[in-house]
């Protein structure tokens, strides 16, 4: 009983403190009106996002992934039944939903198709010293170590050598943890230029030679900008930057890390060029751009330069701006930038009018994480897609959208070293392999839905939108290939890549 008693007039005394606390403090309106009570209006707020996700949202309510997506990855990354029962959730009928079309008369798939006999896509910078042969049409997508912890980076770097897809650093430079699976890597230079830069910012040819001469390095990838904030350089918050961090990005700790905004070594279409071919003289592999398409105008006047002078970049990566990051702007991931639909086609369509499309590899990127995706945005214009939280959901993300807080309780987007430590490398680079293997599989088994037998034979006109209810249209009508003399392909272009990439797939 006095025990009772001592406990609760302990209680009682931290209520009246926090309650004298309340009332005369000048911060926060809701407990100053309604001391000790007003704490649950913030506690409910805080849990409201778990709440919804788990109890009372539906399988395809939730943004940017909803559930429906989410368990696909899940279970495709495990090794589990992928399959859905009952049929689609999805509406229709909804505006700007698209379907692919498929043919009365599928391609028979071959028995005992292994992993190693799935296509392949087309070889990047083919004129290059070094050209690059991918393997896998969909690939790991620029993601930091910094913005990713080292048990993440290392995870999808094992992953991605089991798989024989290719990773991109990110603009934060190359790690050992990177290379610690040996797979294949997109070295990406933002405009930072975080791990070839001068002390003064600038861009430092000769760190970078030293970078670029890796053998596991096969691509370089200039970020222009990517999804989630055109206009503004990454940002890393000062409580994810160890001093680890900080010596490969040679930035300083206890502050915030803000990428500039652009590049100061270029400000025009010749500029940006010149730079291309400033990082090109570095080595013999393939050059691009990853891009977030604002003005087709500047897209266009990009391809013009290029066919001026007879060279540019090997591949364009187009980042929609559905792209996920770490950390940003809300005003920027809300309302800057164009879609990935609509960008992909524009430089599709540019780089057709200009008679350069067979010179150029085209990269998709923005909310990708299902075979389906895949196959949709290839059919609209890319040769290859790259993933990125995708890829985080098969290491084992929740979508707790605490990324930029360092405190993700699954260890993915976390430098805190507890909560890194629940995620097991090995085990779940098993799960990338598994993850990018089903995406492949399931990119070939629409191709051969559509009478097809490469992907690199779908174009727009196998998908059709729907504009409204009962009105459909296939993308070629919505947006027609260009029809000049200085195009180069349509479909007939996209077929004879499948002898190209078979022809060198066998001198290798």
């Amino acid at each position: 009983m006095t025990i009772a008693l001592i406990i609760l007039g302990f209680l009682a005394l931290v209520v009246a403190i926090i309650a004298v606390r309340d009332l005369t403090q000048r911060q926060h309106a809701v407990t100053r009106n309604f001391p000790v009570i007003g704490h649950f209006r913030y506690f409910f707020e805080e849990m409201g996002q778990p709440l919804r996700q788990y109890l009372f949202a539906g399988d395809r309510d939730e943004r940017p992934y909803n559930r429906v997506t989410r368990s696909w990855v899940y279970a495709s990354s495990k090794g589990q039944n992928n399959f859905i029962g009952f049929g689609s959730q999805v509406d229709h009928n909804e505006p700007g939903r698209m379907v692919i079309v498929p043919s009365m008369y599928p391609t028979l798939t071959p028995r005992g198709t292994s992993e190693a006999d799935l296509p392949r896509p087309r070889v990047i910078g083919s004129k290059r010293d070094q050209p690059y042969q991918p393997r896998r049409f969909a690939n790991i997508a620029g993601m930091s170590f910094g913005a990713l912890s080292p048990n993440a980076v290392r995870a999808l770097s094992r992953g991605a050598k089991m798989a024989g897809c290719y990773m991109s650093t990110g603009e934060g430079s190359l790690s050992h943890y990177h290379a610690e699976g040996d797979c294949d890597i997109l070295y990406q230079i933002g405009p930072a230029k975080f791990g070839c830069r001068t002390p003064d910012g600038r861009f430092d040819d000769e760190k970078a030679a030293a970078i670029l001469a890796l053998p596991q390095v096969k691509m370089v990838e200039i970020k222009l900008a990517q999804g989630a904030k055109p206009g503004k350089g990454g940002v890393l918050p000062k409580e994810k930057i160890t001093a680890e961090i900080a010596a490969i990005r040679g930035i300083p700790m206890g502050e915030d890390c803000h990428s500039p905004n652009r590049f100061e070594e270029f400000d025009d279409a010749p500029s940006l060029l010149d730079f291309v071919q400033r990082v090109r003289k570095l080595t013999g592999k393939p050059i691009g751009l990853k891009m977030v398409v604002g003005s087709a105008a500047e897209v266009s006047e990009l391809c013009r330069e290029m066919r001026r002078r007879g060279d540019g970049p090997d591949f364009i990566a187009v980042d929609g701006h559905e792209g996920g990051s770490g950390a940003a702007p809300l005003a920027l991931a809300d309302y800057v930038g164009l879609p990935l639909v609509d960008a992909l086609i524009a430089v599709d369509t540019a780089l057709r009018r200009e008679g350069l499309r067979d010179d150029v590899t085209v990269i998709a990127s923005g909310k990708i994480a299902t075979g389906g995706e895949v196959a949709t945005h290839i059919a609209l214009g890319a040769d290859l897609v790259h993933i990125g939280r995708g890829f985080l959901f098969s290491i084992g993300c929740i979508q707790a959208m605490r990324c930029h807080t360092n405190t993700c309780p699954t260890g993915v987007t976390t430098q805190n070293r507890w909560l890194q430590s629940g995620l097991d490398p090995a085990d779940k680079g098993v799960r990338v392999r598994n993850y990018a293997l089903a995406l492949e599989r399931d990119l070939q088994m629409i191709t051969h839905a559509c009478g097809l037998t490469h992907p690199i034979q779908l174009h727009r006109g196998h998908v059709v939108m729907n504009i409204s209810p009962g009105v459909r249209k296939p993308l070629v009508e919505l947006f027609p290939y260009p029809r000049n003399p200085g195009e180069i392909g349509k479909t007939a272009t996209r077929i004879e890549r499948v002898d190209q990439v078979s022809a060198y797939a066998a001198a290798r």
